[in-house]
């Protein structure tokens, strides 16, 4: 039994592989395709997600680059939302339990996504294993424990899966143009917020759309993406670097003079970017055909929750615009949260360029280039807020100087805590 389940959580923990999976079934079903058919479209699946994961590692290496000039130019001290830093800790105190409860948590997405009118199915598998881990910490300090602990995990788990996605169903439509899929990130708490506020305070979408801005001549290079998001990176790389002890920028790049390092980064990033993208175009061209066989067989009209890296295609321009307010955001409540009694949250770079750009796709897509600018600043702040309220709910893992980077961790958390402060001990 312990191998099975070690199985499982090992197949589950892996997205590609349960990506491809998915995609496998979903072809075998189908009564047009065979086995052949099938295997491909799974194993080119699951490619498409180590091409979206290796477009991935190389963003947060740039990344990697510039937290630590940020943290030495300007002094920079305090809690750092870092997924998956808090996992790696809590594995260590509640891992047996993280596993069964994700194991039991795909299962459950299964039955309620079955017999409830939320037909998702969540193919976001790591941040299973992160919600997973966080429920494991949050109900072991309110009481629970044993298999009371695993079957309430389990199912608040698997709701979650199927309920999140419903929740930001209109935004991947509005974004696509289309429902055949959905958003599976855990930040949908943001997403959502973020596209209300866009709509009530942007502008008009189809005319100031950030994807559509006008160059002059001489500046038509910017129109390529790439471009625009390789000079925009290096021009946030200097800004910390020409802050830095001249001995600390010398040391930048080694043997290699300090700015060739990190123009070389800048470009580096803007290829993880287009990497990224390609990943998510070919895990899409498998995934959502596949998904009409299981919506045939056995999810009837079911929908792929997928990563929020997904939406990235539909506004280049807007990753990068919701990206820079999210970290503007993230700086301003870094100098405000300390004064007002709240822990100190520095902006972590990876939530900020993954869950603001999206937010900034998202908030293009309902107000254009303010949208975009509006969506990314209202992530910042509710990433900074969310961390900090978090922490008492985690128990002494909360004083690991290091917190969970998105809002659906957060609220999730920080309700269960209440709870255990409302009705006592196992409440």
């Amino acid at each position: 039994m312990t191998s099975v389940i070690g199985f499982l959580v090992d197949m589950l923990s892996v997205p590609a592989l349960l990506v491809g999976l998915t995609a496998f079934v979903g072809y075998l079903v189908m009564k047009d395709k065979n086995f052949s058919d099938a295997l491909a479209g799974g194993i080119k699946a699951a490619i498409g997600f180590f091409i979206l994961v290796a477009g991935a590692v190389t963003l947060i290496g740039s990344l990697d680059v510039l937290g630590p000039m940020i943290t030495e130019a300007f002094n920079v001290q305090g809690v750092i939302p870092n997924n998956e830093a808090i996992v790696a800790i809590a594995v260590g105190e509640v891992g047996q339990a993280a596993a069964i409860i994700m194991v039991l948590g795909f299962v459950f997405n299964l039955i309620f996504a079955r017999i409830l009118p939320f037909k998702y199915i969540w193919l976001t598998g790591h941040h299973s294993l992160y919600m997973a881990t966080l429920l494991a910490v949050t109900l072991s300090v309110i009481g629970l424990g044993g298999w009371i602990l695993w079957l309430v995990g389990g199912v608040v788990l698997g709701l979650l899966q199927v309920i999140l996605p419903k929740w930001t169903q209109h935004l991947a439509t509005k974004v696509a143009g289309n429902d055949d899929w959905t958003i599976g990130h855990f930040s949908s708490l943001r997403y959502v917020v973020a596209g209300f506020v866009a709509k009530v305070l942007g502008g008009d979408p189809e005319k100031t759309s950030a994807e559509a801005a006008k160059f002059p001549k001489g500046l038509g290079f910017l129109r390529d993406s790439l471009v625009s998001t390789g000079l925009i990176m290096l021009i946030i790389f200097l800004v910390p670097a020409l802050f830095l002890p001249a001995e600390s920028r010398a040391a930048l790049g080694g043997d290699s003079n300090w700015f060739i390092h990190l123009f070389i980064q800048s470009l580096t990033f803007s290829a993880g970017v287009a990497v990224v993208i390609y990943g998510v175009r070919v895990i899409l061209g498998e995934v959502v055909p596949a998904f009409a066989g299981i919506a045939e067989k056995i999810v009837p009209d079911a929908k792929p929750a997928l990563d929020i890296p997904v939406v990235f295609p539909y506004g280049a321009n807007s990753v990068i615009i919701g990206f820079l307010s999210s970290f503007v955001a993230g700086v301003i409540m870094l100098l405000i949260m300390g004064p007002i009694g709240l822990a100190a949250i520095v902006p972590g770079l990876v939530p900020h360029f993954f869950v603001g750009g999206g937010a900034g796709v998202i908030g293009n897509a309902f107000g254009g280039r303010r949208g975009a600018i509006i969506g990314g600043f209202i992530n910042g702040v509710i990433i900074s807020l969310g961390a900090a309220l978090l922490i008492p709910a985690m128990g002494m893992l909360g004083l690991e100087n290091v917190t969970y980077g998105d809002a659906d961790f957060q609220w999730v958390g920080i309700i269960i805590g209440f709870i255990g402060k409302l009705f006592g001990a196992g409440g």
